[in-house]
């Protein structure tokens, strides 16, 4: 059901982009290219074929920011959300697919859960739009305002769709010119933070007043978030500082607010305030880390997750040990977990492989970094760009819309979604245990 959610979501997009009254021109667009922005907007990806503003019309524009609110919350949560609303009866299959479109641990009071989640998030995207649009409003005139509502909710889905071309002449350009606006930098990084730790770990910091304690999935994902967030920092302030292509002529105060939005953006948002073509090559595989990473379970954002990140790295530092079990903050992990883990992680570098070479061979004018950028761009549903997606043919751009599909439905949950139940005969067989020397 949430596969084909998205699937349904996608080709409704895809239609409605095609035809003539979402272009500018008034032409129909190549279904190739339609489908190719739906499914960026539905996977909250944010990879671009044209540019955002020049090329769509206000209709399509609003067509792209709703598929990006709806694949942000996902048409069950959505359709959960309505029913609470029209007071209409959610029977237990219902309460357990809005707990799988959420990502949360139990579906009893699920549908509590939504209402909050779906409230919050139209607060935040509202303060949001507010602060932007005074800010926007009052360089551009009245074109900001509608540039603040389209920013909030592209930000706080980790979306990256932009319309700066709207005032700023030129197209591709992300968030580019504002790499000088603090104000700015900082709204849609708190946005963007916000939107990527999840609605389990909003409601547990919402609670910690009464509670006095957190659950452990909020203490690793905000443990890890803080080590991913500062330690980018440091690695782009380091790396690019001397480049004269992206903070190389910035001053020191601008060089520490693009590295740090950088970091921000990078593993999930796919907005950026330099070229990230113009990045050393070292900066450009940091950055394929943390966005294969990506944000939280349960998130607006994409990647492997940084809980089985986390999970990953404990269970290393305990097999290092000689430790048998792994433990952190007084918690201790099962086995299932870290195989589970191990099986996102694997099947994720698998896929971002195989698509990346396959495209390579096709087109073998392309750099093999480049692509593989694109592609964990796309499977982490990020959205950050070399370039090089604009020449790609159609079977390339078809790989890279199968890759934002899987990073967005989870590599897991497919392949679950696709394999028959094995028989309750074989299920229960046990075999002997096999003996294999490991490196």
């Amino acid at each position: 059901m949430l596969v084909l959610s998205f699937v349904a979501l996608t080709l409704i997009g895809s239609i409605l982009l095609s035809m003539p009254f979402s272009s500018r021109t008034g032409e129909w667009t190549p279904f190739i290219n339609a489908l190719f922005t739906a499914t960026s907007a539905s996977c909250i990806t944010g990879l671009v074929v044209y540019d955002t503003y020049t090329y769509w019309s206000t209709a399509g524009q609003i067509i792209i920011l709703t598929l990006v609110q709806i694949g942000a919350l996902g048409i069950i949560t959505l359709a959960a959300f309505f029913s609470i609303l029209l007071r209409k009866k959610v029977g237990i299959k219902g309460r357990i697919l809005a707990q799988e479109s959420i990502n949360f641990f139990s579906y009893s009071d699920v549908l509590k859960i939504i209402k909050k989640i779906v409230t919050v998030t139209l607060i935040i995207e509202l303060i949001g739009a507010l602060i932007f649009s005074i800010r926007f409003a009052s360089q551009f005139g009245a074109i900001g305002i509608y540039m603040g509502i389209f920013n909030s909710i592209s930000a706080f889905c980790n979306a990256g769709f932009d319309i700066t071309s709207a005032v700023v002449k030129g197209e591709y350009l992300n968030m580019t010119p504002f790499y000088n606006d603090p104000i700015i930098i900082y709204t849609l990084a708190v946005m963007i933070i916000i939107g990527g730790l999840g609605f389990s770990v909003w409601r547990d910091l919402y609670e910690y007043r009464r509670n006095k304690q957190l659950m452990f999935h909020t203490k690793l994902v905000l443990a890890i978030s803080a080590f991913l967030l500062i330690s980018g920092t440091l690695f782009f302030f380091v790396n690019e500082y001397s480049n004269p292509m992206t903070i190389g002529p910035m001053s020191l105060i601008e060089k520490i607010n693009v590295s740090f939005f950088q970091s921000t953006a990078a593993r999930t948002a796919g907005f950026n305030l330099i070229n990230v073509g113009e990045m050393k090559e070292m900066s450009k595989v940091f950055t394929l880390f943390l966005m294969f990473v990506g944000a939280a379970p349960g998130s607006t954002g994409g990647g492997i997750k940084i809980t089985t990140f986390g999970v990953l790295i404990m269970a290393i530092f305990s097999q290092v040990r000689g430790s048998d079990s792994i433990v952190l903050f007084k918690n201790r992990i099962n086995q299932y977990t870290v195989n589970k883990a191990l099986s996102i992680t694997g099947l994720s570098m698998i896929v971002v492989t195989v698509i990346a070479t396959a495209i390579v061979s096709m087109q073998p004018n392309f750099s093999f970094l480049n692509i593989l950028y694109e592609t964990v761009s796309a499977f982490g549903t990020t959205g950050s760009t070399l370039g090089s997606i604009a020449f790609m043919n159609n079977i390339s751009k078809s790989l890279i819309i199968l890759t934002m599909f899987l990073g967005r439905v989870g590599p897991l949950s497919f392949a679950i979604a696709l394999t028959l139940k094995q028989s309750r005969r074989t299920s229960d067989m046990v075999y002997p245990e096999a003996k294999i020397l490991i490196g």
